[in-house]
């Protein structure tokens, strides 16, 4: 199952808002509707922003040849380049939708044919690396804890949902069950969107790990008394200094794993590496309003009229960050490692 993928002329993804009372594919032919998604979160997650990016960059490029009667190559290629920033601006603190629609737009002037081979090259690009962060996420989990098997805590939802199929930190967590090596996993809830509760469990029980749902608030009491051998997170954007940016919670956790002296360890491909963010003062958090603290489910919960501070993402100093793992490397900031200065491998498979 792809969350995400190009089939028959179209972006076809699973709508995220439905899960998981409902598991349902939306075909996306227009780049108004990709944008509402993406803006809405039916498509979420770092990885698959990337793709959508580069999928929505395919999809701009063939609808505007189709649309064109006048044969003016300069002003479609103009149109492509005005629609595409659109979309690259549909959600700013993930830095994978403006890679994916960036290196898409790299094609520009080869044709649609060729910007949609580089949409579905990045397509394959994340699911070859969401098996190498698995592999080496796993291996480095055991090092650390010096445990096997293993018990992890982790927050929002980095699985294959977040991606193309495995994922960035559930996807360590689904390498650590297959390899018999996952004692028990507990989720957060996540709030205000609950992606704990409605993607993560769905996830983990279809994938048939053990695991227990813990509400935000209880994640740094209980790596306080020893629930977990270590946590994961995934990432938004890493700045060049090593600080990331993840789903808001994050830094609380990478508090009480410190206190804790448990490993917090980031998992997340190096497109998601931002070597032009010095550090986490510079990346844009977006505030995505009242309505989603206000209530829940259609449901209002909230006093009318109050307002409210909504960050959707918070900033993870490198200094509390045990471990970052790519497809491609580990980085370990607490030993002087920087992401300027670990040098890239191979993938593993």
């Amino acid at each position: 199952m792809r969350t995400i993928d190009w089939i028959d002329g179209g972006i076809e993804l699973i709508d995220q808002t439905l899960l998981p009372h409902r598991l349902e594919q939306r075909r996306v032919t227009e780049l108004t509707d990709l944008i509402s998604d993406i803006q809405r979160l039916a498509v979420r997650g770092a990885p698959a922003l990337g793709v959508a990016g580069a999928m929505g960059v395919a999809l701009i490029a063939a609808n505007v040849a189709a649309a064109d009667t006048s044969g003016d190559a300069a002003a479609a290629r103009a149109e492509v380049v005005r629609q595409s920033l659109l979309l690259r601006e549909a959600r700013p603190t993930a830095v994978n939708l403006s890679w994916g629609v960036d290196r898409a737009l790299t094609r520009l002037d080869e044709g649609a044919a060729a910007i949609l081979d580089e949409a579905l090259a990045i397509r394959d690009e994340d699911i070859a690396a969401c098996i190498s962060m698995g592999l080496r996420g796993a291996d480095l989990t055991r090092e650390l804890t010096g445990k096997d098997p293993v018990r992890v805590m982790t927050i929002c939802n980095t699985g294959g949902l977040a991606t193309v199929e495995r994922g960035t930190a559930l996807g360590v967590i689904q390498t650590l069950l297959e390899q018999g090596s996952l004692a028990e996993a507990f989720p957060l809830e996540t709030r205000p969107l609950l992606q704990g509760v409605r993607l993560t469990a769905w996830e983990l029980q279809r994938m048939g790990a053990p695991f227990r749902l813990l509400i935000d608030s209880a994640g740094p009491f209980l790596l306080s008394r020893g629930i977990a051998d270590a946590v994961f997170i995934g990432a938004d954007r890493i700045a060049a200094n090593g600080d990331s940016a993840n789903k808001i919670g994050s830094f609380s956790l990478a508090l009480a794993a410190k206190h804790a002296g448990v490993p917090f360890i980031v998992v997340a491909p190096e497109s998601t590496v931002d070597m032009a963010t010095a550090s986490g003062s510079d990346i844009e958090i977006e505030d995505r309003g009242v309505a989603e603290v206000a209530g829940f489910g259609g449901v209002r919960t909230a006093p009318e009229g109050i307002e409210a501070v909504n960050p959707a993402f918070d900033v993870t100093p490198y200094e509390l960050i045990t471990a970052i793992v790519t497809e491609r490397r580990v980085i370990r900031p607490g030993t002087g490692e920087t992401l300027a200065t670990v040098p890239l491998e191979p993938l593993r498979s």
